[in-house]
């Protein structure tokens, strides 16, 4: 672990070239005009009813487009499809999960070359060395990438992701193994591994460097979280100072699944207005109720502070992970929106229109 997140406590920079502004003129001949039908009024002039004819012109209204609150500037997709992939190298591969945790999880490191450009949140497909049953090439499976755009090396070359090796008795009793999970889990250094994309825009930072961020994560879906918090409190970046609150809840099974705590616990204490932290280890915590601490358990320790918080327009939540948590989440909500004369599935879906309810689960 130590190894393998060696440079998480270095500074990055990024430099980003000016841009010059010029002002513009507005020529004449691109004002649109549009005519209203003739109207037509009588009025009184010297005892005698005289006929006016008037006609009316009206600016168009120019066409609204709509401006995105989160980072899309600049995104790439999909430049490197299946049949076409960028072979990259295997630098590191460190399990980060204790020896007694359930099941098995990896942090790696994969070269680029700046080849593959991609923003906070994005994700990349991996294709398994081999061929399924069939003899064809294994299908790609999609990895929300770890590290900021930066990289782990703060060099834009490489590209970083959290997997969990999957290994499940089925039900004749067979140990089934996940095949690009265990393929990437298994990499060796120097080792070549197919990259497809970069893909998704859901999970695209904020621009506001000022939002609150509240990040809501179960076991890998960590990943994009990592990703946004190196970017807020490990580099340093021209066009970039997080001035607001990021909170992170992270939800596992056992305190030994806690992913990235040291990274978490040095960010907390570079910057504690500016983060805050709260895990939740359903098999070693309980709320003062009895109850197993599941993130939503967490999270309704919070309830008032949150909803107080989602009723501000930069407020942005995002949730990346099991997909059962969403319902716990609204569960918690739904009462206390309903205290305020407010439709919490209503007021979700105009969070959402806004990009500032944002959901990838599985």
């Amino acid at each position: 672990m130590a190894t393998a997140l060696t440079a998480a406590l270095s500074l990055h920079s990024s430099k980003t070239p000016s841009i010059s502004t010029t002002p513009s003129i507005l020529s004449t001949d691109r004002l649109n005009f549009t005519k209203v039908p003739l109207t037509f009024r009588n009025v009184s002039s010297g005892g005698k009813m005289v006929s006016i004819r008037a006609q009316v012109t009206t600016e168009a209204p120019a066409k609204v487009e709509k401006v995105s609150k989160k980072v899309e500037e600049g995104v790439v997709t999909n430049k490197f499809r299946p049949k076409e992939p960028y072979v990259g190298k295997c630098l590191l591969n460190t399990k980060i999960t204790g020896d007694d945790a359930p099941g098995e999880t990896w942090h790696m490191v994969f070269s680029t070359e700046g080849e593959v450009p991609y923003k906070e949140g994005q994700s990349i497909g991996i294709i398994a060395d081999g061929e399924d049953k069939n003899g064809k090439p294994h299908k790609l499976r999609l990895y929300s990438i770890a590290s900021s755009a930066l990289g782990d090396f703060g060099d834009s070359k490489t590209v970083s992701l959290c997997v969990k090796r999957l290994v499940y008795t089925n039900d004749q009793g067979e140990v089934v193994k996940g095949v690009c999970s265990n393929f990437l889990c298994d990499l060796k250094p120097g080792a070549d591994v197919k990259i497809t994309g970069p893909v998704g825009k859901e999970m695209l930072m904020p621009k506001d460097p000022n939002a609150t961020v509240v990040m809501l994560a179960t076991g890998t879906g960590i990943a994009p979280f990592r990703s946004f918090l190196w970017k807020m409190f490990f580099e340093k970046h021209e066009d970039y100072q997080f001035n607001g609150l990021a909170w992170l809840f992270l939800g596992v099974p056992t305190s030994s699944s806690l992913l990235y705590k040291e990274e978490f616990e040095i960010m907390k204490e570079k910057k504690p207005d500016n983060f805050r932290l709260d895990f939740a280890v359903s098999r070693e915590q309980t709320n003062a109720k009895g109850e197993k601490m599941y993130i939503q358990t967490r999270m309704a320790e919070y309830a008032e502070e949150l909803w107080e918080l989602l009723k501000k327009d930069n407020t942005f939540i995002y949730m990346c992970g099991l997909k059962g948590m969403e319902k716990g989440i609204d569960d918690i909500m739904v009462s206390l929106a309903a205290k305020d004369g407010i439709d919490w599935i209503e007021y979700k879906r105009s969070l959402k229109k806004a990009g500032q309810w944002n959901v990838e689960v599985y």
